[in-house]
């Protein structure tokens, strides 16, 4: 004898959610319970491929329409519910959150829009993955001596967004109180965005770019690089930053060539260039006191801008012209009479573009 289908059983093995009852999963539903338009949920289930526990959850979470028979089963529009079903399923498969489905549904945010953003979050989670793999890889290569040291290294910068926005604050803080506009340029030609899909060598060297910047005795000596002697004196920052920009700028075939730092034309310019932001005059005196500023090189800013060099990818980056200039300040200070300070040499003005590192003052 086949066994009678008792709703009071059905109640016990199915807790469905919220509203649901054991009621709504007879099997036979009669005509006289449904107009011919509408469907049982079990016959939407079959139409629509999808199992019957998951379209009373649709129902629940507000993304699929019911209406209740007199004997309390729900009732789907045979058309329109099916075609919902269909286009969540669809949606589902291509991996889209059931919030951005319900907003399609609803008409808040169309299809296209829908996809485009998925899109731009995978692209998101697929760089986060591939920057894991790399730093993974870089740790699996090192040697057991250095092993700890470059664990602890890459796992402060596991997040590159953050770390490129350590880089922005560190040259933010070095160039203030420059206009802001002058900062965006630099920052622009001269922070290296993080790799998209990069090697284990990439996040090796971003990482040690972003622990360079954190570092505040750094900053402190980089800031004396720049602003050199008396800095609080400066009348026009936005002047001298574009003045010795421009001395960086013509430096460059010069220093691609590897010639030695020698003092004449190009110091003049930027010792000038100082010396009018003070409102002072080149002279001897002055020179010494914007030697004493920063007498030696940091190691470490020679690192930092080796490790900008490769990340940028650029042939050479303004750390080599600074420091050219730098190296022939000291010359031109121990060795005064080698070649003597120009009253006033010639300043050129020029526009530079944002992403030529080359065209912004160190």
């Amino acid at each position: 004898m086949p066994r009678l289908h008792s709703p009071r059983c059905n109640e016990r093995r199915s807790p469905y959610a919220k509203s649901s009852s054991g009621v709504e999963v007879q099997q036979l539903v009669t005509d006289d319970t449904q107009p011919d338009a509408l469907l049982s949920i079990g016959e939407l289930a079959r139409a629509s491929g999808l199992p019957v526990r998951t379209i009373r959850f649709y129902c629940d979470e507000g993304i699929l329409e019911s209406h209740r028979s007199p004997g309390g089963h729900r009732l789907f529009d045979a058309d329109s519910a099916t075609e919902r079903l269909v286009l969540v399923k669809r949606l589902r498969a291509l991996g889209l959150g059931l919030g951005t489905i319900t907003e399609v549904l609803h008409g808040t945010l169309s299809i296209p829009e829908a996809i485009t953003a998925e899109s731009a979050r995978l692209d998101l989670e697929f760089r986060s993955l591939a920057w894991r793999r790399a730093s993974l890889r870089a740790i699996e290569s090192a040697a057991p001596s250095h092993r700890s040291a470059r664990l602890a290294l890459l796992a402060a910068a596991q997040e590159p967004g953050a770390a490129h926005d350590c880089l922005i604050r560190y040259w933010r803080r070095i160039l203030a109180p420059l206009p802001t506009s002058d900062v965006e340029r630099w920052v622009c030609g001269n922070v290296p965005e993080p790799p998209t899909n990069p090697s284990a060598a990439d996040v090796l060297a971003y990482a040690e770019l972003a622990a360079l910047a954190a570092d505040p005795t750094l900053k402190t000596t980089v800031r004396n690089q720049y602003w050199r002697h008396a800095p609080e004196s400066i009348r026009d920052r936005h002047r001298l930053f574009n003045e010795v920009g421009d001395v960086i700028s013509d430096l460059i075939p010069l220093v691609s060539t590897a010639a030695p730092p020698t003092p004449g034309n190009e110091l003049d310019r930027f010792v000038q260039a100082h010396a009018t932001a003070r409102g002072e005059n080149d002279s001897p005196r002055f020179r010494k006191q914007l030697h004493t500023a920063s007498p030696t090189p940091d190691p470490r800013t020679h690192r930092f801008w080796t490790l900008t060099h490769r990340l940028l990818g650029t042939d050479i980056t303004v750390g080599p012209p600074h420091d050219w200039l730098c190296a022939a300040l000291t010359i031109s200070v121990n060795h005064p009479t080698t070649h003597p300070p120009n009253p006033a040499p010639t300043t050129r003005s020029g526009s530079r573009q944002c992403g030529n590192p080359d065209n912004s003052p160190r």
